[in-house]
């Protein structure tokens, strides 16, 4: 469709009186025709957010000027704001980081090999080289980069992982259950983008095994929990969550088979609200319009 294009303005900063007004007028200035706008204050921190969606066809100028526009309005609204425009015309781009669980890396190929997740994966790259076939069955470049239990081995392996993913300027970076703690560089590096799915309802049982800590706990719930990667452990903020129910007679194979439904779904939905921009981060915590 030729007016399919959108440009997704998101913006947040300190809340006061005439947020919206100023960028409503703005849009309106440049004869921007909003198909999508959502708006939120936190109670807590006084913080603003909002998502704005046009169509690109409104405006009679490229992206890249309607940023620098946007940019003078964003600076009339206080120094502190943080914003940034997105042009869905841009397809988006996809590392995916795996380990030998191939569960959730089968649901995302699928996803996008019909159509209902728009988005390019450019590489696949394992510290196994298990899922190299299948990755390779949708056309999709595989990397092995082993990692050794030695500091070095795993400095260097690391180094290696970033040089695949970085030559490839992704919008995200997903680790599909990749299993090996991202160093604070690389946190930092690929802030905003590196999208972990954890096999808990966080910030419950952090770590390791959280199905045999769930177990041992005698829970009733369990759950995976989407977020962003930060240095902290399974910390980061959170994007999307979900749970299934289990009783006394799971064992923890049992837990493990329902949990892995859970992953598929939670990881997927909240990929696809980071792609399309509707992930506001602030602090720890995230908007998800």
């Amino acid at each position: 469709m030729p007016d399919s294009r959108r440009y997704v303005i998101t913006f947040g900063c300190p809340d006061r009186t005439g947020i919206v007004a100023r960028i409503s007028s703005f849009l309106a200035e440049v004869g921007g025709w909003i198909t999508e706008a959502a708006y939120y204050t936190d109670p807590d921190t006084g913080w603003f957010f909002t998502r704005q969606v046009v169509k690109a066809e409104s405006i009679p100028f490229d992206v890249e000027e309607l940023r620098a526009r946007f940019a003078g309005v964003a600076r009339s609204l206080g120094a502190e704001s943080n914003w940034r425009v997105d042009d869905s015309g841009e397809r988006r781009r996809m590392v995916v980081l795996v380990s030998k669980e191939g569960h959730c890396l089968y649901d995302l190929l699928g996803r996008v090999a019909s159509g209902e997740l728009d988005v390019d994966v450019r590489a696949v790259i394992g510290n196994h080289d298990n899922l190299a076939d299948i990755t390779r069955a949708h056309g999709i470049p595989f990397h092995h980069v082993p990692f050794g239990s030695d500091p070095e081995e795993k400095q260097a392996a690391f180094a290696e992982v970033a040089k695949l993913v970085d030559e490839h300027d992704p919008h995200a970076v997903v680790l599909a259950r990749f299993m090996q703690i991202l160093p604070a560089e690389l946190c930092e590096a690929w802030e905003g983008r590196a999208i972990n799915i954890h096999h808990s309802f966080l910030p419950s049982f952090v770590g390791a095994r959280p199905y045999h800590q769930a177990y041992a706990r005698g829970v009733k719930l369990v759950g995976a929990t989407c977020h962003y990667v930060t240095a902290d452990l399974d910390a980061g903020p959170i994007i999307e969550q979900d749970v299934i129910r289990v009783d006394h007679g799971d064992t923890v194979a049992d837990m493990v088979r329902k949990g892995r439904d859970i992953e598929k779904i939670t990881l997927a939905r909240g990929l696809r609200w980071h792609l399309e921009g509707r992930v506001l981060v602030h602090g720890n915590r995230t908007v998800v319009f």
